[in-house]
């Protein structure tokens, strides 16, 4: 294993559309959504751990969310988990940790993830790191990983590849352009054109060349936490983090530099992903009876329904009759029931909620 290699996990999403099963105290990074017995935070330390030493993990993290990360990887130590105050996107995440590694091994090659994914195809997902890896290694190239479109999907960012091959591999190719998230008509033109894949928001550099690209296209960024460079790794470095965080510019990496640089390159691949984003993403995902009903509880009948997702308290009795493409969830405290094709939706119902009755249900 290589010593250089590490891996940031970014792992502050409060996973809104996942709601009401993923809630502020503990978002969908720290729960069992696939029935597994195995949180997707867990997960992703796993799926990592044969690449990247276990001293060479960092989890970004919110401030509450600390003891969550600490009982779900208890590999690691307290210093491997870097406290954000508050939610700044993921280029302050991001170069948080670069500084951390910085101090520590400026040589280092990263691989930045987030903390929900699901990655079928694991000993491909392997080889497509190792590869990328060697491709960043000792160059100032910053890829990210394409993944092939099984539909015209509205709720993934898109990257169009350049029309060349590079030289080091038959799969990666320049970057042409990112589009966030599309409308549905424009989803369809880019899943038909062939030239667009999904952008999975996992990334590959060397150290070096995302600290210069940092340097170059997101300044301000750069120069707070270069001010708390002696901090870092000291009993002062919370302190120094918290003053710095709130001047920070909210703003994604993809929006900072990876669309501003002329040396972004993807890997255009295909190993079972999924951002795990939404209630769609996971009755994609699971497991479907005759009625390509996805059920999840063990005490949930179905009459006459078809194409539903249901998520149940396993020891809650539920009944359903009538329904046809529906999203039904239920929780301890909360109900949702809305139309699959709706579901982008509850990002709106969540903050009508959290204004028409607080915190509670949130």
């Amino acid at each position: 294993m290589d010593t250089n290699n590490y891996c940031v996990i970014m792992a502050g999403g409060v996973g809104a559309r996942f709601w009401p099963l993923s809630k502020n105290n503990r978002p969908k990074q720290f729960l069992d959504i696939l029935g597994t017995g195995k949180t997707l935070i867990r997960h992703t330390f796993e799926r990592f751990a044969s690449i990247c030493p276990v001293e060479n993990f960092l989890v970004v993290t919110n401030a509450i969310y600390k003891d969550l990360v600490l009982e779900q990887i208890p590999e690691i130590n307290e210093n491997q988990v870097l406290l954000e105050p508050l939610r700044r996107n993921t280029a302050p995440c991001i170069a948080y940790a670069n500084f951390k590694i910085l101090k520590i091994n400026p040589n280092a090659s990263v691989i930045v993830t987030p903390a929900d994914h699901l990655i079928l195809n694991e000993v491909k997902f392997h080889t497509v790191l190792y590869e990328g890896l060697g491709f960043v290694k000792d160059n100032e190239k910053l890829l990210t990983l394409g993944m092939k479109p099984s539909r015209a999907e509205i709720g993934y960012g898109y990257i169009q590849v350049g029309k060349k091959y590079t030289p080091e591999s038959d799969s990666i190719f320049p970057v042409k352009t990112f589009t966030e998230k599309p409308h549905a008509e424009l989803a369809k033109v880019f899943y038909e054109s062939g030239e667009f894949f999904w952008n999975s928001g996992i990334f590959i550099w060397s150290l070096a060349a995302i600290h210069k690209a940092f340097g170059r296209f997101l300044p301000d960024v750069n120069a707070l936490f270069s001010s708390i460079m002696n901090e870092l790794g000291t009993d002062s470095e919370q302190e120094a983090i918290d003053k710095i965080y709130p001047e920070c510019q909210n703003i994604s990496i993809d929006y900072g530099i990876l669309e501003k640089a002329d040396s972004v390159f993807v890997y255009c691949t295909e190993f079972g992903w999924s951002d795990l984003g939404t209630w769609g993403s996971m009755y994609e995902h699971s497991s479907k009876d005759s009625n390509q009903n996805a059920v999840q509880g063990d005490n949930v009948m179905v009459y006459e329904s078809k194409d539903c997702l249901i998520n149940v308290n396993k020891d809650k009795l539920a009944v359903v009759q009538g329904l046809k493409d529906y999203i039904v969830v239920d929780t301890d405290k909360t109900l949702l029931i809305c139309r699959r094709q709706d579901e982008q939706e509850i990002r709106k119902f969540v903050n009508d909620v959290k204004i028409a009755k607080g915190e509670k249900f949130i």
